[in-house]
């Protein structure tokens, strides 16, 4: 009798032990509501000690309007024996002793002992899990609402192909309601060969494992329910889930772009055309008018040396304006030939001397210099590879112009230098070229920087007809400098001076 009487208070005790570390709470209520037993866990719960609750009705730890309602509640089951709760378990709402309000899982059952009837309930907290799930709700909103809202078109479909999702814009894209894709295989939405071939091309990615399109994406064509054809940039990724897989395609549309990118390439012939057109110009002007232009040059010369004397002073003035506006037609005709020769295939490109070319240019403009007072101030320039010509065209140009616009009064100062530039992200040359920087600075009449992109356009003139010049100068200028892998540019402020900035690469890939 005794070792029962043992064995029985080592069995309480186990399962007192188990109870008192139970991770969810455990409280049984006697047949009237009233707390018998409250495990730590559960007191921990509600945020009270045992003893605050143990002797009092359960609806304490219930906000309102369960409260109120749990004695009828009692009542209606002592009667009817019909359980709302026992012996099911339902998400419920409990009431912690400071107020506050929280969620839980309670599950009851029902003990009949021999004096009496009891009710254990098991309190398992999920106010953490309701958090994450509040969280899931809101971030899986927030993603169907960029998927709703999204510009470009979102389409995801299973191992078959078939169509599982379908955002608004790709439904405005391909001209069909949602109801009329889901469920479809994806090919309806591609023009022949493409709608044919698709399932082969998935058969063959699940069994080889080899993208041809997934993970990479590329320029495809669409077929709308119109029948009509347009192109758009497909980019698919391949996502795996729980059981199973499922493809995203990326639907962006580029049929603007391409109307933009024709319109370009028409532009670019439209531009090579009318180039075509300015080379043949240069060329009848070169032939066809400058056998004129030298008649009138040779009259008017004839007039100026032997007959000048004879002439009234009307005449002699006709005569003159005869001459200059001659001089000024050929010095039209030169430049364009010079223009065209820049635009046209240039000869082979050499080592060139940047110092000699430039000494030779002095030399040539010696006399301009010396009427003009100019200072030259020059350091040691680099060899690149070049075409010799152009390299005189550009020092000639340049300097020509620092001496034309200097001002009244001041004697003009020309201050030509170079450097070694590493040029990573330019227009015109490969990453990393070496480059050439050469700065031709003087201390003229300058230009408000806002013309900038002007002046280097042919006939450009900012000073109208202050100074001679035909305005193709620059033009030339800048097509010299991108023939060779660089560029020009220019800082300037009006009174103050012009420094010209050209960029060129030291060696040069052939055309």
């Amino acid at each position: 009798m005794e070792e029962n009487n043992s064995y029985s208070i080592d069995s309480q005790a186990r399962l007192k032990a188990i109870i008192d570390t139970a991770i969810d709470g455990i409280i049984t209520i006697d047949n009237r509501g009233k707390v018998e037993t409250m495990n730590p866990a559960a007191a921990s719960i509600f945020g009270y000690e045992p003893e605050e609750v143990i002797g009092h009705n359960i609806k304490m730890l219930m906000p309102e309007p369960d409260k109120s309602l749990h004695d009828v509640y009692i009542d209606n089951y002592h009667r009817t024996g019909i359980g709302q709760i026992i012996g099911i378990g339902r998400e419920v709402l409990g009431k912690k002793k400071d107020g506050t309000v929280f969620p839980f899982l309670l599950s009851i059952s029902e003990v009949k002992l021999q004096d009496k009837q009891i009710f254990t309930g098991i309190v398992h907290d999920i106010t953490e899990l309701k958090k994450t799930e509040a969280a899931l709700r809101e971030s899986e909103n927030k993603f169907n609402s960029i998927i709703k809202t999204a510009v470009d078109g979102i389409i995801t479909i299973d191992l078959h192909g078939l169509m599982e999702m379908v955002n608004p814009a790709a439904q405005k894209l391909f001209g069909y309601q949602e109801s009329e894709l889901l469920g479809r295989n994806i090919s309806m939405l591609m023009p022949e060969p493409d709608s044919s071939q698709h399932d082969g091309y998935m058969e063959r990615y699940h069994r080889t494992g080899i993208p041809h399109i997934i993970g990479i994406g590329r320029e495809v064509s669409g077929l709308r329910k119109d029948g009509s054809v347009f192109p758009f940039f497909l980019s698919i990724s391949e996502v795996q889930l729980v059981d199973r897989k499922v493809y995203t395609g990326f639907v962006h549309d580029i049929t603007q772009q391409k109307v933009s990118e024709e319109r370009l390439r028409r532009y670019a012939s439209e531009l090579e055309r009318s180039n075509r057109e300015l080379q043949d110009f240069a060329y009848v002007s070169s032939h066809d008018l400058q056998e004129p232009l030298r008649k009138i040059q040779a009259f008017g010369d004839r007039l100026k040396t032997k007959e000048y004397d004879k002439l009234s002073d009307q005449g002699k003035d006709y005569v003159d304006r005869m001459l200059n506006a001659a001089a000024r037609m050929q010095n039209l005709i030169n430049d364009l030939l010079d223009f065209s020769r820049v635009t046209s295939k240039s000869k082979a490109f050499v080592k060139v001397k940047l110092d000699k070319i430039l000494t030779e240019v002095l030399s040539d403009l010696e006399v301009t210099i010396e009427q003009a007072g100019a200072i030259i101030e020059r350091s040691p320039l680099p060899t690149i590879e070049a075409e010799p010509t152009q390299m005189r065209q550009l020092f000639q140009n340049l300097i020509s112009n620092a001496i034309k616009f200097r001002r009244e009064g001041v004697a003009p100062i020309v201050k030509i230098s170079s450097r070694d530039v590493q040029l990573h992200a330019h227009l015109t040359s490969t990453p990393g070229d070496e480059m050439v920087e050469i700065c031709i600075e003087d201390n003229g009449i300058g230009f408000d920087e806002k013309y900038l992109d002007r002046i280097f356009n042919i006939f450009q003139r900012l000073e109208g007809q202050k100074y001679e010049g035909s305005g193709i100068g620059l033009a030339v200028c800048r097509k010299i400098a991108v023939r060779h892998g660089g560029d020009i540019t220019a800082h300037s402020k009006p009174g103050e001076g012009t420094q010209f900035i050209i960029t060129l690469a030291k060696k040069h890939l052939q055309d």
